[in-house]
This record gives C-alpha cells, structure tokens and sequence, in this order.
C-alpha cells in the first residue's frame, strides 16, 4: 500500500490471527482492510473480499462517501481539488486557468545568503518539492513559511501547490491529503469551529472519513492554517505551509514549531516578459506593451511583484482598447494603484459628484476595517454606508457565500487585502474639512497608533505617504475631483520630524559572524525611509530628515528593493546628515549571462559565462555623488565587503561632494579590497577630513592605508585605534608622518600594543612635529628617540 510493506521476516510463520495483527499494527484498522480486499481479490478470492466490503458498510452507514475506502476517497478527494482549483479568479473578478496564468516566482531559502543569487530558484515542481526536503543532518521540516511583502504571489504558490499535489506532480507517496484554509476568513467566522469542521469544509461533500483521514497525519499536508495546527498542537506530525507578509513573521516566529523559512522574490526579468504574454495572449499586444514597461526603467523595476505587474497590464490592456497612448507612466506603488483605481473608474462613465461620492464611502469602508483588523464585511456593514449593490462595490468588493449555522451568510472583501489598505490611505485625502460621518481620528493619530511602522498598518503607512506627493495630489484632485487638505501633508512632516533614530548597540560588538539565521523584527528606520520613497518628492523628504541627524541599520537583510530606497533617501539626504549600516546583509550584485560563441562550445571553454555588473552597494554610492547629497559621516560596521564593493565605494569617495568622516569598523575586507579604499582617500578631490579605521586581522594591509597619508590632501584625522600594528608598519607609518606632503594633525592609536621600539619611533615622530597630536595611553613626552632614528620617506 503506497509502496510500504510488511517485512517478509515478520510474516514468515504468522497464522491467520498474526497475520490480522500485523496488518491493523503496521497500516492501521481501515487501511488494513483495504490492503485485505485489494490482496483477496488480486488471488480471485473475490467472495470474500466482497463480504468485507458489505461488512464494512454495514458498520460505517449508508452515507455514500462513508462507503468509500480511504484509498478511494483519496482520489475523489484529488479530481474534487482539481476542478475547485482549475481556476483562479482575478481582481477584477475574470476567472483563468491557473495553468495558463500562474508564472514562476524566484523562491529563496532563509537560510541561502543574498551574496548566493544561485540559491533563489525558480518555482517549478523541483522547486515545491524541495521545501519539504531533508536538511543536511536528515531531518524533514514539518513547517515551512513562505514569507515576501504583498502581492508577491505567495497565495497564488501556495493554490498551484495545491493544484500540482492534486495533478499528481508533487508529493507524490508522500502526502495523502492536502487542505488550504485562508486564516482571514477562519479569523472572522463566527461561532467555533473543529478541526474536523476545517476539513470538511474542504471536502465535496459532509460525509468524508474524516477519522481515517486524520489517522496518519504525517501524511496531511495544510496551506495557511491556524492555532493548534501552528504550535503542533494539532497533528503534531502534519506539514503545514504557511504564507505571510515580510513584516509578520517576527510576531508568528513564537507560535510556529521548528519552522523553514523561504522567501518568494516574485519575478525573475525572464517572468515578467513571460507574464505579459500569458495575460495578453494576443502577441502583437503582449510585445507592445512588454516594450513600453521595458524601456520605463522604473515601472519595469515595480513590476517583479507579481500583483503590480497585473494592475500595470490591465490599465495597459484598458489604453491599448481604447486607441489611448501608453505614456502614462508611474514611479512607484502607489501610483501604479492610483492609476489602476482612476482607469477602473473612468471606465465607467460616471460623472465626477458620483464618484466623489461612492469612493469617500468605499474608502471610508477600508479605513474602519484596516483600524479594526477587519478584512470582511456583512451586508450590514454596506447598507450602513449605503454601499450595497453600487457600482463601486462591483468593481471593488468580491462577494462570497459562507455557510454558517442556521443560514449562509454573505461576506464581502476587497478585490485584494493590498486594496483595502490603498482605499485606507486614500481615505485621509479625500476627507473633506469637518464633514459628518467621518470617522474620528487624522493622518497623525493613525502614524502615532502605528508607533512601529510594522504590522497591520504598515502598507497603509506606505501608500499614505505616496499619496503626499505634489504629483499624486495633482492626480488626485484631476481623477476624483477632489481637494486635498494642505493639512493633510503637514501632519506627516510633523510626525516624520518627531521620530528620531533608535540608537544602536554597535559599541563593543564582539560576535563577527554573520547575521542570524532567526527572522528578525521589522527595522522601523527602514520601513520609515519606504514611507519616504513613495513620496518621490526630493524637498519633502530633505525636510523631513533635517530632523533626523543620524540614520542607523542595524542588523537587517538588505535587498535590492531596499538598496534602492536607501539610495533614493540618501541621495536627498540634507547637508551634515550621518549614516550607519551596522551588521547588515547585502543583496547580490546582477550579473548577466554572456553567450558562448560555437567555437567556445565546441573547444569546451573553460572561460566564465557572467559578467560582473556592479557590487549590490553601487545604487547607494551613485547615491553618494550626487551634488544635491549632504551626507557627511559613513560609518560600516561588521559587514562584508567584497572587493567589488570596495572598489564601487572608492569611487564614490573620489567625489562625493559632503563626505568628511568614514568609519571602517570591524568589516570583513581583503587586502586587495583595502588598497582600493586607499586609493580613493588618496585621490586628490577626496574630501574625507576624519578616518576611523579598525581591523581584526590583516596588519600587513595597514600599509596601503598609512601611505595614502603622503597623497591625501585632505585627511586631518586618523584613528586606528583597536588595530594591529607590527614594528614594521609603525616605522614605515613614522616615516610618512615625517613627509612634508603628509597633513594629518591627528593620530588616534588608543588600545593599541606597541612594542618598545615602536614607542621610541612615534616618540621620536612627535619631537620633530610637535604639532602632530598622537594619542596613546603610554606615550612618554620624556622617552628619548632610538639613537639614529632620523628617516624621512
């Protein structure tokens, strides 16, 4: 059965009563009998097999599924999740095949380094399959999160799971059955419900096995699933997948057993392009608009989230119906959402008081749900609002019939929890100047109700501040007809002025290893710079960071979306701004495959097929040379940095135009990596004045650093404090403070040994430049120089 069997050992000289207990110990009673039955009628024992069947159904009932086998319903169960599951509805309520609509997702192991691009693959069957693969000590999780932000397409992956383990393509001999339960929807049902009740919800019908179902649970698989089942407390031995945003899953970590985490990166370049065709379907439309997102650097950027990429084709599809020119163009979330709401609209005729009207109550709506933590509606909620049955609600509410216990209740939901939450944001816009019915609270006590920047308001947070911008407040009054509260505005740069930076606790970090593997909690000056980003308004932002003299990251994964929004913040950085990174981790550098020539193939050419095209840090150091850029002070602490990394920041040092303190403090650096710093520091527009320098390691690399000293004209001040010094490197660092071309006026060696003889060569430096400032605790005024110590490089 399934390809287990009774060792022959065991059954060799069993009788028929053995034999009867081998089989119910080994499989279990039912599956038992069906082993019995299956084997009777294999040696045309057919009477017999046929009187356990009558037997078993006289015991189980006359209910039809009762009468079928474990083995039996198995397949009634597959061909039932096949067709509930053949299509999936769209947004915008079309239904499509999901073979035909699902594109593969670039999907990462937590564990796989953002250094390891190899290690993010691409969602096909082998790919499924190996979320549930053994580690290298052999053991199977039984908790797998599929974890990225919204719309990145982790229910959509956890459906085709579904779907392919129901095609027979995943799991196979493996997973009996397997259940999605959406926890939106389990969280708002009222009354109590079993675990028995869950799954006979998924059933085709009431009358499933469900105690044999549940009798083997390591053979269960659940998607998405809820309390006891999260903590094993339930079917300890069932696998569970579960889906959940970025910002959650620091909160569901505790309630989880032992889980494996893998992150959906959304779409690869090869995908997008493959999206586009699969939801045109039509070539000449697909290429066309394919083309136009391709050569808007951004939007084309936006487009890796799966959800963007469906808001983009269909306002494109929309324009390209209606002959309209494909140049509306859009730079971030927000606006990609804006533009797909106001061409949803238009395209129903509506005059602007009517839509005025329907969108205040529909966001109004989204906004008591997001407060409330309530994704569903009753019709209740609706008629309150005088919503139910408006056009606005068949665009952007989807209705769906819930059993309950006397009678089927009605729910309504937005087309997307990512909507509910726009809808939210744009509520505060559309909010006339003391109008009745409006919910009590203004854009400052939402930002100061959301004192994390995390949870459940944080994508509300976000589109909020994308709704700020002079453009999209331009859209807003052009689209809607409606005038935006100056206020409104005002009262995020206020909260923004007043948040501070959280310091960090880089001081005295001794671990160097790399970041944990554990999830960690949002980093809320990260997810306060997102806010910042969607805005798009350089002044805005310039204004808004005044406030914030230091900005610190500390411990966080950062990805290339990340790498771009810090690089968007720090290109507006205002003049004497200062920024950390602390610990972090760095998104992999693009890389581009080179195609071999004919020849190469044939020769077998051992030569590399990628071609390097910059280190995950060179946005931020494009960043860094922008003349509009005030940042001042650099500090890198416990982080990688690989030679393609040094040699991008060396070039950003040759010309940022306000950089005038780097710190370099306990990074993991090359001695190659090294010398391409110094260079930069050296190089004559450099206007770095302050160096903090401290190495573990590497003292023979020092050299590149002490001789720059001769070159820059700029460099003030160098602290080497904490470093290794050998003798040799001391007196060639002594003959180049003696350089008449060396300007240093400081010279920091706090906690550094020094040999004797080296005390005598920096005591000897001091005598002859008397103004050269040299600390260190056992320096001696009175020391005399080591008698013909006179060198001069």
């Amino acid at each position: 059965m399934d390809g287990r069997s009774i060792p022959w050992g065991r059954l060799e000289r069993a009788d028929a009563m053995d034999l009867a207990e081998q089989l119910t110990h080994f499989y279990g009673p039912e599956p038992a009998l069906d082993v019995a039955r299956k084997t009777l009628k294999r040696a045309d024992v057919r009477d017999v097999a046929a009187r356990l069947k009558a037997q078993r159904q006289q015991r189980l009932g006359p209910s039809s599924s009762a009468l079928l086998s474990v083995a039996e319903y198995k397949k009634k169960y597959r061909e039932h999740v096949l067709r509930q599951h053949a299509k999936v509805k769209e947004r915008n309520a079309r239904s499509v095949k999901i073979n035909k609509r699902f594109t593969k997702l670039l999907i990462a192991p937590e564990t796989a380094a953002l250094e390891e691009p190899e290690r993010a693959r691409r969602s096909d069957t082998h790919t499924f399959n190996r979320l549930f693969q053994r580690d290298q000590e052999g053991q199977r999780p039984l908790t797998v999160v599929l974890q990225g932000p919204a719309g990145i397409g982790k229910t959509m992956a956890a459906k085709k799971i579904l779907y392919d383990w129901a095609a027979g393509k995943l799991y196979q001999g493996q997973v009996d059955f397997a259940f999605f339960m959406p926890c939106h929807e389990l969280l708002e049902l009222s009354g109590t419900r079993s675990l028995a009740d869950l799954i006979l919800d998924q059933c085709p019908d009431r009358g499933a096995p469900v105690r044999q179902m549940l009798a083997q649970p390591q053979r269960l698989i659940g998607t998405r699933v809820l309390g006891g089942l999260l903590s094993k407390a339930l079917l300890p031995s069932a696998r569970l997948l579960v889906t959940t945003r970025t910002a959650a899953p620091g909160r569901l970590q505790g309630r989880l057993c032992s889980p494996q985490c893998a992150e959906v990166r959304g779409f690869s370049d090869k995908d997008k392009k493959k999206y586009f065709y699969k939801f045109f379907q039509d070539e000449w439309r697909a290429e066309r608009a394919y083309r136009f997102v391709k050569e808007n650097e951004t939007l084309y950027g936006l487009c890796f989230v799966p959800f963007v990429c469906w808001i983009v084709c269909t306002v494109l599809r929309q324009q390209l119906d209606l002959g309209q020119d494909l140049s509306r163009t859009s730079k971030t979330t927000t606006s990609v959402y804006l533009l797909f709401i106001a061409s949803v609209l238009s395209s129903t005729g509506a005059d602007g008081s009517w839509v005025q009207r329907e969108l205040r109550k529909l966001c109004l709506l989204a906004r008591e749900g997001v407060l409330r933590r309530k994704a569903q509606f009753t019709e209740k909620d609706l008629e309150k609002l005088e919503l139910r049955g408006s056009k606005v609600q068949t665009l952007f509410l989807c209705k769906k019939e819930m059993p309950g216990v006397l009678k089927t209740e009605v729910i309504f939901r937005f087309i997307d929890q990512s909507f509910q939450e726009f809808f939210a944001a744009l509520s505060y816009m559309l909010e006339e100047e003391g109008a009745s019915g409006a919910p009590t609270g203004s854009v400052g006590s939402l930002l100061r109700t959301d004192t994390e920047l995390s949870g459940h308001l944080a994508l509300t947070t976000r589109f909020l501040f994308g709704l700020l911008s002079t453009e999209r407040i331009r859209d807003i009054e052009h689209h809607f007809g409606c005038v935006v509260p100056e206020r409104v505005k005002e009262d995020a740069l206020r909260w923004v002025q007043g948040q501070g930076c959280p310091r960090t606790a880089s001081e005295g970090m001794e671990d160097t290893e790399e970041l944990e593997e554990e999830i960690e909690e949002p980093n809320i000056p990260l997810e306060l710079l997102y806010c910042l980003y969607e805005t798009q308004e350089d002044a805005f932002v310039r204004q808004a960071l005044s406030s914030l003299p230091e900005l610190a990251l500390e411990r966080v994964r950062l990805s290339r979306m990340d790498l771009e929004v810090l690089s968007y913040c720090v290109r507006c950085f205002p003049a004497g701004q200062a920024l950390r990174l602390v610990n972090i981790g760095l998104a992999a550098a693009q890389e581009k495959k080179k195609k071999k020539s004919l020849v190469k193939r044939l020769q077998g050419s051992r030569a590399s097929t990628k071609q390097l095209l910059g280190s995950p840090l060179r946005p931020l150091c494009e960043a860094m040379t922008d003349q509009q850029c005030g940042l001042s002070s650099l500090t890198l602490s416990y982080c990688k940095l690989p030679d393609v990394i040094c040699r991008d920041l060396s070039e950003a040092l040759k010309v940022a135009p306000a950089l005038t303190d780097l710190g370099l403090l306990h990074n993991r650096v090359s001695e190659a990596g090294l010398r391409m710093l110094s260079e930069g520091l050296a190089w004559p527009q450099c206007r770095v004045q302050t160096l903090r320098v401290q190495l573990s390691g590497l003292p023979g690399a020092l050299q590149y650093l002490v001789g720059m000293l001769r070159q820059s004209a700029a460099l003030t001040t160098l602290d080497l404090s904490g470093c290794q010094l050998s003798d040799p490197t001391v007196t060639y660092m002594c003959a180049v403070l003696q350089h008449p071309s060396c300007s240093l006026q400081t010279l920091s060696l706090a906690s550094v040994e020094l040999s004797e003889l080296a005390k005598q060569e920096l005591q000897a430096v001091k005598t002859a430049k008397p103004d050269l400032v040299i600390i260190h605790s056992e320096l001696d005024s009175h020391l005399e120089p080591p008698r013909g110590f006179n060198s001069v490089l």
